[in-house]
């Protein structure tokens, strides 16, 4: 495929592999990405292609392949941003805990000693309240 025509046609399947590898190694957009590429690409990192290899499947570094790769990587950015669906984070308050009785005894008392609540009850509300968080997918 000639780099130059990537913009209009469809590229390689290896070559936007190659662009999905690099950008899931490093979530980042244009030209941090281009970086990454050539880090990639100059350590074979990518199936063992170097920039010659890549260059073959449409993957060009030089100044006049950087427009069709920008475009080739800003439709892959899209994608896996369209992939990484939002979610909405509920916050729920876990069941209170029972109250311990205060004819219980404690493991460290004597049964002689009378037990002291551990608990006590009030009126006012504290941060001391255990949460559990639930991830859930927003409807769309």
């Amino acid at each position: 495929m000639d780099p130059h025509n990537a913009v209009s046609a469809t590229p390689c399947p290896d070559a936007i592999e190659f662009v999905r590898f690099c950008y899931r190694r490093r979530r980042v957009g244009w030209p941090e990405l281009y970086d990454e590429m050539c880090a990639v690409a100059g350590r074979g990192l990518f199936r063992g292609y170097d920039a010659d290899d890549l260059a073959g499947i449409g993957i060009g570094f030089s100044l006049f392949d950087m427009p069709a790769l920008s475009v080739l990587a800003g439709r892959i950015v899209a994608e896996e941003m369209a992939l990484r669906r939002p979610v909405a984070v509920i916050i729920t308050a876990d069941a209170p805990a029972p109250r311990p009785d205060d004819t219980t005894i404690h493991p460290i008392q004597t049964a002689t000693a009378p037990a002291t609540p551990t608990i006590q009850a009030s009126d006012e509300r504290t941060f001391d309240v255990p949460i559990r968080l639930a991830l859930m997918p927003t409807g769309t």
